[in-house]
């Protein structure tokens, strides 16, 4: 099993440079030439990166969580997902680009610096905890794809006012269109993010007799939470929408990033275990 994930490992980049390249061919040139075939080939990556992390998982005997490499490939793949569902739930395929290159840049890092660990401390050999990670990943995934959408926005808006009317004019969807893009993308982000901290506060107490709930890393998943809670239940309730509702989601994925790199890096965390 271990060639196999080895060889799946050095593969992954290629996939994703691949599908990356017939969106932005598909992106560049406009109609309708690979608009079902760049859908398959997002498709067959995933199913080949799903393969990866089951077969590392179940080598290893830990869920894919042990270190900053393992959970890029998880980001990667997580931020490719939540995109494949917006594509299909919206049929919206003009923007896989600007998502996609994300990915790659996860991915290649991890390829480059994933390690084989088989010594683990026995809370990561957990599935509950990987579920865990993986719905915070996919969560983070949601917000970070509704932030693309929110420049995306904003660029089109900027080239609109200014009158120029060149290939991102002609190739993006409309203001409207990367408004909802960027609305359900929050959606999965708040979706996920709520299962997260659910699992956390019904079984983390029980694996973590230390925690605390002014734990750096609670609070600034909380705080992300309610900013998108706030601006979601505004936008249900017809008060936000447009540029205003885009800033709102780009502040919170600046939040979410500066959270995360906070409480990484400066701040001590009961999550700081690997």
């Amino acid at each position: 099993m271990l060639p196999s994930i080895h060889t799946i490992n050095i593969l992954l980049p290629f996939f994703y440079i691949s599908t990356f390249a017939i969106y932005f061919y598909d992106f560049q040139q406009g109609g309708k030439k690979f608009e079902n075939s760049k859908r398959v080939f997002l498709f067959i990556t995933l199913i080949f990166h799903f393969i990866y992390l089951l077969l590392r998982t179940i080598e290893f005997n830990h869920p894919p969580i042990t270190n900053v490499f393992e959970i890029f490939t998880v980001l990667a793949c997580a931020i490719s997902f939540s995109y494949f569902i917006l594509e299909l739930v919206t049929d919206i395929r003009g923007t896989g680009p600007f998502i996609i290159i994300i990915s790659i840049i996860f991915q290649v890092i991890s390829t480059l610096f994933i390690q084989d660990l088989t010594e683990v401390k026995e809370v990561l050999r957990n599935n509950l905890l990987g579920i865990h990670v993986i719905s915070a990943l996919i969560g983070y995934s949601g917000i970070t794809i509704s932030a693309v959408y929110g420049v995306l926005y904003l660029i089109l808006y900027n080239e609109i006012k200014l009158n120029k009317f060149g290939l991102i004019f002609n190739r993006l969807p409309s203001l409207e269109i990367l408004e909802r893009m960027s609305f359900i993308a929050a959606i999965i982000g708040f979706v996920f993010l709520t299962i997260t901290i659910i699992i956390g506060i019904i079984w983390l107490p029980q694996a973590f007799p230390n925690i605390t709930f002014l734990d750096p890393k609670l609070i600034g998943t909380f705080a992300v939470w309610i900013l998108y809670g706030i601006g979601l239940i505004n936008k249900f309730m017809g008060k936000w929408r447009g540029k205003k509702l885009i800033i709102l989601s780009i502040i919170g994925f600046c939040l979410a990033i500066l959270s995360t790199m906070l409480t990484n890096f400066l701040a001590k965390s009961f999550h700081s275990f690997y």
